[in-house]
């Protein structure tokens, strides 16, 4: 065999310029040289931010899973179902009259109402839009002027209505309010 050096499975040449350096191998301290005061090792518990994510590209990932939601047209309600919802935001109106009946009364409610897109680097920006559902207490309807039903902290406009539930399904029998 020459004289060549071998660095793990690759021969170093004989001209290599940093021969020496490498063969004289890793460098040991004890604890207390002045190179160790000067740099202490890190401890482990710390190693792990050095291995913490980088997002390169700020905002990349929300805009690819904004791509991905599923927007749809929004449903046209039959005659039908549109006088069943009318009848439902009669009941809560009663029931919801004012604040203090609000608080009395507690009417957990869910809406299923229609959000359109506003997005507007979206294809459905416009003309289409998805379907949430908020759950909570009917603080008011107001027919009147504002066309609205406020649940928890939303405030919904009738237009958007696709369907309202009662946790308790004896708030809309229809016996009890005809």
């Amino acid at each position: 065999m020459n004289t060549a050096a071998v660095i793990g499975y690759m021969p170093m040449p004989t001209n290599f310029k940093y021969r020496d350096v490498f063969l004289k191998g890793q460098t040991l301290h004890s604890r207390y040289d002045d190179f160790s005061i000067r740099h202490p090792g890190m401890p482990n518990s710390k190693r792990a931010k050095i291995f913490s994510p980088f997002d390169a590209l700020k905002g990349f990932n929300e805009a690819v899973a904004a791509k991905e939601v599923q927007y749809v047209f929004k449903r046209e309600l039959c005659e039908d179902d549109r006088n069943e919802i009318d009848r439902k935001l009669g009941i809560l109106r009663n029931l919801t009259f004012n604040s203090c009946m609000a608080r009395a009364n507690n009417v957990i409610i869910s809406v299923t109402y229609y959000v359109p897109c506003v997005d507007k680097n979206n294809f459905a920006f416009g003309y289409r839009g998805q379907y949430k559902t908020v759950t909570g207490t009917c603080w008011g309807v107001d027919p009147d002027i504002t066309r609205s039903v406020r649940v928890g902290s939303q405030t919904i406009s009738f237009d958007d209505i696709a369907e309202i539930t009662a946790t308790d399904e004896r708030v809309f029998h229809r016996n009890e309010w005809d």
